[in-house]
């Protein structure tokens, strides 16, 4: 019997994408907020429309921060800096609207329930700044612990703006998209794996009175898709492929001249699936940008993903994905689920990796803070081209330095006591 298959799609899009330029405005507002005060709290939202950027939201910091400059000089970083182009950085408009972090949300950050109840444990002080749930997921189908679609779509995004801002293509223009199909086949015994790429399809903007078909295609196959192929992907497509009908796609309509905000609204937080996992897992729902890491929609998913990671780094499983869910103003999680989709390895049960991440993973608040040291001005970099699989900056929800541990606890079968939960 042959073995299933199925295809998968994800996307990506440029720092130039509305949506992504008020990310970055809202996360560069958060590292200048920390640069100086590393306690500060923020919650930053931006609008960017037509001429017209609106950053709204509660910040209570001891640091002064000029976000109209902040503004400016992000937006002319991404290359928006000609009215041509759509937008300029220096003649927008910046409107301003900033308040203080509610106090009601504050004391329960500042003084969780369990130290309102007389717990004297440190790090049991610091609450959950929001309910919710959040999501980690790894895999090892790429070098990266990531899904192969959406790793292969934010490299070819991070391509297409590079040769953008060196000139080698100068008629393109910051907004862009692109989209990866990728066949999988599963064998047997359930298990996974990527076999093809079977389509990519890259939107860009572009200088007005050029052909799509006859100059832009050509030009994005050898300048931007075939060096990303061929540097990491020469397994899963054939040379024949590129260049065959039906597997490059660019600029469908045949034209995009108007982009950015003028094309389109971008708001802070619209592309919660390009900054995680293309859709191949679960989302909490909380967007990241633009808020400080007390805010567990922000911290709790990147430790989700450091206990993933370090799970399928261990070699425990080949899939990992982890839930963690949280009260408000409560330090100690509400659960914690593992599902590693029957992968674990030779010996291990679902329940076994689930006992050795609660013995091995601390994901109250205040622990997260600690162990990920997230009170740093980090975030700007994670605004763009994805929060996971980078390796391009020290993004310590990276790090598999716990997967050593795990390899060894699960080879003597003794896991540490539980870390304490709710």
């Amino acid at each position: 019997m042959s073995a299933r298959t199925f295809e998968f799609t994800s996307e990506s899009v440029t720092e130039g994408h509305p949506d992504k330029i008020a990310d970055q405005i809202s996360d560069a507002v958060l590292d200048a907020v920390l640069r100086d005060d590393p306690d500060g709290r923020v919650a930053c939202e931006t609008l960017i429309t037509t001429g017209l950027v609106v950053v709204a939201g509660e910040i209570t910091t001891k640091t002064y921060v000029d976000v109209r400059s902040i503004v400016r000089e992000t937006i002319a970083g991404i290359g928006y800096t000609r009215a041509k182009y759509g937008f300029d950085a220096e003649t927008c408009g910046v409107m301003v609207a900033i308040d203080d972090q509610s106090t009601d949300i504050a004391q329960g950050v500042d003084e969780s329930y369990e130290a309102q109840h007389g717990d004297t444990d440190p790090i049991d002080r610091i609450g959950a700044g929001d309910q919710g749930m959040m999501f980690g997921y790894a895999s090892n189908e790429t070098e990266e612990l990531m899904p192969l679609p959406i790793m292969l779509a934010h490299k070819l995004t991070r391509r297409l703006a590079a040769v953008r801002k060196a000139d080698v293509l100068p008629y393109l223009r910051p907004d862009g998209k692109s989209q990866v199909t990728v066949r999988y086949e599963v064998s047997e015994d359930g298990r996974q794996r990527p076999v093809a790429i079977e389509r990519i399809l890259l939107s860009t903007q572009h200088r007005d009175g050029l052909d799509a078909e006859s100059l832009i295609k050509p030009d994005l196959l050898e300048h931007v898709v075939e060096p990303v192929l061929h540097a990491d992907y020469r397994g899963l497509y054939d040379d024949d492929k590129l260049g065959a009908k039906g597997f490059l796609y660019v600029n469908p309509t045949g034209k995009f001249v108007i982009g950015g905000p003028m094309g389109d609204t971008g708001l802070t937080g619209r592309k919660i699936i390009v900054d995680t996992y293309g859709g191949a897992a679960p989302h909490g729902g909380g967007a990241f940008s633009g808020k400080d890491p007390t805010k567990v929609d922000r911290s709790a998913a990147y430790a989700a993903r450091h206990v993933a990671k370090n799970v399928v780094s261990a070699g425990l499983a080949d899939r990992c994905q982890v839930q963690v869910a949280y009260a408000i103003g409560v330090a100690r999680p509400m659960s914690v689920l593992v599902d590693c989709f029957g992968t674990e390895a030779e010996g291990l049960t679902n329940e076994h990796v689930s006992e050795l991440v609660r013995g091995h993973f601390d994901l109250r608040p205040g622990a997260i803070l600690r162990d990920l040291d997230l009170k740093r001005p980090i975030y700007a970099k994670t605004a763009a081209y994805g929060h996971f699989g980078r390796t391009d900056a020290d993004f310590t929800w990276e790090r598999t330095d716990r997967a050593e541990e795990l390899r060894s606890a699960a080879r003597n079968g003794n896991p540490p006591e539980r870390i304490p939960a709710a």
